[in-house]
C-alpha cells in the first residue's frame, strides 16, 4: 500500500532550521526565531487535513515515510516512520522527529535527518519571505 500528500507551503526570514532533533512544518503564517525546527510556513495543511488512506498506512507498524522538501532549485529528501501511536489531529503543525517520541503534533518518527542537517544553502532558501515550499509526503507499507 502506498499514499501520497502534497503540500504547498513558504520561506520566513525567522527560519533558523538549527534543532538537532526535529524538523517542523506549520500552518502559522508568522513565526519567531525561537522556534529553531522550524522549516516552513503557511502549509496548506496539518495533521488533521491528511487523508484518511494515508494516515492509516503512516499508522500501520512498519510504515515508511519519505519527504521531499524543494524550493525553485533545491531539494532535501528525508526518510522517517510512521506509528500506531501516532495521533495526526494537530490543527496546526506537522513534527518530524529523530526519536521514537510521540504527541499529537508528530508526523513522523526515527527520522534520518533534522533541522540541523539541512544544507544551509537550502536553509537560506528557506529563509527568503514567500519562497515557495513543496513538501511530498510518500508513505507506504
Amino acid at each position: 500500500m502506498k499514499a501520497v500528500e502534497i503540500i504547498k507551503a513558504f520561506g520566513h526570514r525567522n527560519i533558523l532550521a538549527t534543532h538537532c532533533t526535529t524538523f517542523e512544518i506549520t500552518t502559522d503564517e508568522f513565526v519567531t526565531r525561537s522556534g529553531d525546527c522550524l522549516i516552513a510556513v503557511g502549509s496548506s495543511k496539518s495533521l488533521r487535513d491528511l487523508d484518511s488512506e494515508f494516515v492509516q498506512i503512516l499508522r500501520t507498524s512498519g510504515s515508511k515515510l519519505r519527504l521531499t522538501i524543494q524550493t525553485d532549485n533545491a531539494v532535501e529528501q528525508i526518510e522517517a516512520r510512521g506509528s500506531p501511536r501516532l495521533t495526526l489531529n494537530h490543527p496546526t503543525d506537522l513534527v518530524i522527529r529523530r526519536s521514537d517520541y510521540v504527541c499529537d503534533r508528530t508526523l513522523a518518527i526515527k527520522s534520518n535527518k533534522a533541522a540541523e542537517d539541512f544544507s544551509r544553502s537550502f536553509v537560506r532558501k528557506l529563509q527568503i519571505p514567500m519562497q515557495q515550499v513543496q513538501i511530498i509526503l510518500a508513505v507506504e507499507h
